[in-house]
């Protein structure tokens, strides 16, 4: 008889590598000190820069509100109903936006630096105590200019293209009109920032990985090109939109609850304002904001450490040779 042919495959040494949600959350677990900390820190930092800009934007504009007083009571001195023109507001709103968003990604950069190398220390088996390897301050100068880089890439073609509708389709023009309504012309340019908005989006999932490349170490243009070419390959867009879809989702719907339930301050703000100041605008309005940014800041709180932790672990992933493709 002859001898049987062992065909069971030689041991290799080397245990599976754990999926992408598994690593998430062992991260987190080892690292939960460090990212909890980081996550106080760039948060309440954030809210309380928030706050005084705000507070400082309102004062810039007292005299908007003040107008807008005056005018209520003179509509009401001479009995004719007054509705007040916000135009003036939402200049002021659309000018001081990018003060905002420059904050919010300065503090999403720092955050997301944090929940990289944490990554990259667990990878890399860094014991858990030495946290030497993640307080790498030297790392967020790269992220912050790949979300520099990455904004540059991503937006000027959907405002340009809104601009572009708005100027030949908007409802504000007067006759004779660029393009007439009806028209394939005027339907193309109308449809044309959804189209651009579509092809940002791409784009944004596209470089979803560069920040936690350049947290790795690379460049800002190289970590933009690993992110490109770790997506577009036959696995990585599908599991960079698998990944992206429920923590969107997740994120927007803790912005939404929180929102919801920090609506009693609106009132209290407003009656408090109101009293202080005596003016009925200025105390409307800051309610309104109020709530909102209660609920951005928990929901950054809640959602993003998780959230860039487990893109980390995507690119860690996706750029390891010893993973299969459809890793989990």
């Amino acid at each position: 008889m002859p001898p049987q042919t062992d065909r069971t495959a030689p041991p290799t040494g080397a245990s599976p590598e754990p999926g992408v949600t598994a690593t998430t959350f062992a991260v987190l677990r080892r690292h939960r000190g460090t990212v909890a900390g980081a996550t106080v820190r760039v948060v309440s930092l954030c809210g309380l820069v928030s706050l005084l800009m705000t507070a400082t934007i309102f004062a810039l504009a007292w005299p908007v509100f003040t107008h807008m007083r005056n005018q209520r009571i003179w509509y009401h001195h001479v009995e004719d109903p007054y509705l007040h023109d916000h135009t003036d507001l939402g200049l002021v709103a659309l000018w001081t936006l990018p003060l905002f968003l420059v904050l919010l990604g300065t503090g999403s950069a720092a955050l997301q630096t944090v929940c990289s190398r944490v990554v990259a220390a667990g990878t890399q088996g860094h014991p858990q105590g030495d946290e030497s390897s993640v307080a790498d301050p030297g790392r967020l100068r790269p992220v912050l200019a790949v979300y520099a880089l990455r904004g540059l890439i991503v937006w000027p073609l959907p405002l340009l293209t809104a601009v572009v509708a708005d100027r030949f389709t908007g409802y504000q023009l007067d006759t004779p009109q660029p393009l007439e309504r009806g028209t394939w012309p005027h339907t193309l340019v109308q449809a044309s920032p959804a189209a651009a908005v579509a092809v940002a989006v791409l784009l944004r999932l596209a470089l979803a990985l560069a920040p936690a490349a350049a947290a790795a170490g690379l460049g800002p243009r190289a970590a933009l090109r690993r992110s490109w070419s770790l997506t577009w390959t036959r696995y990585g867009f599908a599991r960079v939109l698998a990944l992206a879809l429920p923590l969107a989702a997740l994120t927007a719907g803790t912005v939404r609850l929180v929102t919801e339930l920090a609506l009693p301050l609106r009132p209290l703000l407003r009656a408090h304002l109101e009293q202080a100041t005596g003016n009925f605008f200025a105390a409307y309005y800051a309610g309104i904001l109020a709530p909102v940014l209660v609920g951005i800041l928990v929901a950054a709180a809640v959602t993003l450490p998780l959230t860039f932790t487990a893109f980390a672990a995507l690119h860690d992933h996706l750029r390891s040779p010893r993973t299969p493709p459809m890793a989990a």
